[in-house]
């Protein structure tokens, strides 16, 4: 569109005709029968203005120049077409009685829309740009085309803002493979044209979902003049337990807004009991470990105080990061599904809007990430092999190959070559590269994949599994896999996912348990979406944070901030 709006002023030159070329632009073409034949004929209406005939010349530059199957010819194309089914008259230009040139009340309802953008999480400056001067267009057919095209610009640069987000998710990390959001820019445009209320229409695009307008009533905050707590930073120290005391108690009852014990009129000067953690405090410590999936014990260490202060400093530019996340996901997550939050360390089941089930998870390590992306489960494997990842071959297997010819048997591990089992302890593996062989984990208690997997094929080759190492479900940071997904009570969660099949529940996937791999093929479909949200919005309005286990909030924050 830059390219579009720079030709518009070069002039004109001869534009190859576009009858010969079909769009889907609605309001450019008409149905005809010819010979019996039902085909579609582009309808280009003659401009009959002199600022109409400015814009088709501009336009007709542009197409022109385009090269053919590339997105900007496509784009060109459409606005072509679109602007011919309307003799190439301007849309947000009106002409008063005076002969003075101005916005539209169309054009104007959108100015309005630009202006509180930062409403929406963006910068009302990439939309109010210097190209959309009405004054100093004055009566200047040249620059009023111009000005027409740029606002149009401007129109469906927010649309896909809004509809998709203004950065691509593969921008923030090449695993988050989230299929982005577009769209149709020349549909766009006509809905625009025949709505009245076109301001209604472009807000309608950003998404719906309760936790994204709980961030924007939280972002509204900013911008109200009202002042947000300040942030309360709980220091470090040593593990306080309750019972104890200390100088801290006074911050966390601040933090978690639990009044200060009465103190008798009858104690003496020296009495210390506004710093004991008390039986009120540790219920409210409980509570804040429990809602956040932490080991609800009461005792503060490490990881607590991290949440804490992670929680306690929501910034701006965390809520709009985290609304720009809520626009690459779909706009329908599907009734009964499956979410894997990584910041959070939790997956849950969603069933119409109530939580189905929930539980803790073990995700990949800040080296070995979980991916981003959306899918559906189809399958659940019992007693599953293990097929062993190339890069867990060479950099761990093999050492272990190369001091322990056995290490592959003591494992429960076999190697294979050709599809046939191979015998990994007569080889050199000082000389032999271990990729041009294939190595899996046989089914058993020690499988690293546990008693069940279950399946989304995807190119990232991550499922969610259980797994014999249950003491890491006990941690509160918990990014330890190789990039799969590990599930705390595999069997419960099983059998809440199940739910839709009538045939099958747990009971039939424990009476598969074996030494041999079984495969279960859904009827139903499950939508599974592993997303990276570091904050998470209550019914109430009430903001949870975690931490940016990967360092992804602050990349794309950075982005944003470009």
């Amino acid at each position: 569109m830059t390219m579009l709006k720079a030709l518009l002023l070069a002039g004109t030159v001869a534009l190859a005709s576009p009858f010969a070329i079909f769009t889907q632009a609605a309001s450019a073409q008409e149905t005809v029968t010819v010979a019996g034949i039902e085909t579609t004929r582009i309808v280009i209406a003659p401009p009959k203005t002199e600022l109409a005939r400015i814009i088709k010349a501009g336009l007709s530059t542009a197409y022109a120049a385009a090269e053919k199957g590339t997105r900007t010819y496509q784009q060109t194309q459409k606005l072509y077409f679109f602007y011919g089914a309307r003799h190439f008259e301007p849309l947000w230009l009106s002409k008063a009685d005076d002969g003075s040139i101005a916005f539209s009340p169309n054009a104007e309802r959108i100015i309005q829309v630009f202006k509180d953008s930062e409403l929406e999480g963006f910068r009302p400056s990439d939309y109010l740009t210097a190209d959309l001067d009405v004054a100093a267009a004055g009566t200047d057919p040249m620059k009023l085309a111009a000005l027409e095209t740029a606002f149009s610009t401007a129109a469906i640069r927010y649309a896909q803002d809004a509809f998709g987000g203004r950065i691509s998710p593969l921008d923030v990390n090449k695993t988050w493979t989230i299929a982005p959001k577009r769209i149709n820019e020349a549909e766009m445009l006509v809905k625009l044209a025949d709505s009245s209320e076109p301001d209604k229409l472009l807000l309608a695009l950003s998404p719906t979902q309760p936790e994204f307008l709980g961030l924007k009533a939280a972002l509204a905050k900013f911008y109200d003049g009202a002042v947000m707590d300040a942030a309360i930073t709980i220091p470090e120290g040593k593990l306080l337990k309750p019972g104890m005391q200390d100088e801290r108690v006074t911050l966390l009852r601040q933090r978690l807004d639990v009044p200060e014990p009465d103190i008798p009129e009858t104690a003496g000067a020296a009495v210390t009991v506004d710093i004991n953690y008390d039986e009120p405090l540790v219920a409210a410590v409980q509570a804040f470990q429990e809602s956040l999936g932490l080991n609800g014990d009461g005792v503060i260490g490490p990881a607590t105080i991290a949440a804490l202060n992670g929680g306690s400093a929501t910034t701006k530019e965390d809520i709009v990061a985290n609304m720009e996340r809520w626009r690459w996901e779909p706009n329908d997550y599907g009734d009964f599904q499956v979410t894997v939050n990584i910041p959070e360390f939790r997956l849950w089941i969603m069933n119409k809007d109530e939580v189905h089930y929930t539980t803790r998870v073990v995700v990949g390590t800040p080296k070995n990430q979980t991916a981003v992306f959306n899918d559906e489960i189809e399958h659940i494997v019992v007693n599953p092999y293990w097929n062993v990842p190339s890069s867990i071959a060479t950099n761990e297997i093999k050492p272990h190959l190369i001091a322990n010819p056995g290490y592959l048997a003591s494992q429960n591990m076999e190697m294979l070559s050709g599809g046939k089992v191979v015998n990994a302890s007569a080889i050199d593996w000082t000389q032999t590269n271990i990729n041009r062989f294939h190595i899996r984990q046989k089914p058993g208690a020690g499988n690293a994949l546990g008693r069940v997997k279950f399946l989304f094929p995807n190119q990232h080759d991550i499922y969610l599994h259980d797994t014999p190492s249950k003491s890491l479900f006990s941690r509160s940071f918990r990014a330890y896999s190789h990039g799969c997904v590990r599930v705390e009570n595999p069997m419960d969660f099983a059998d809440a996912l199940l739910a839709l099949e009538p045939e099958m529940n747990a009971g039939t996937l424990e009476a598969a348990f074996g030494d041999k791999e079984r495969w279960f093929n859904l009827k139903t479909k499950i939508p599974v979406h592993i997303s990276y949200f570091t904050l998470r919005v209550d019914a109430d309005g009430t903001i949870r944070s975690y931490g940016d286990v990967y360092g992804m909030n602050q990349r794309l924050k950075e982005l944003l901030a470009e």
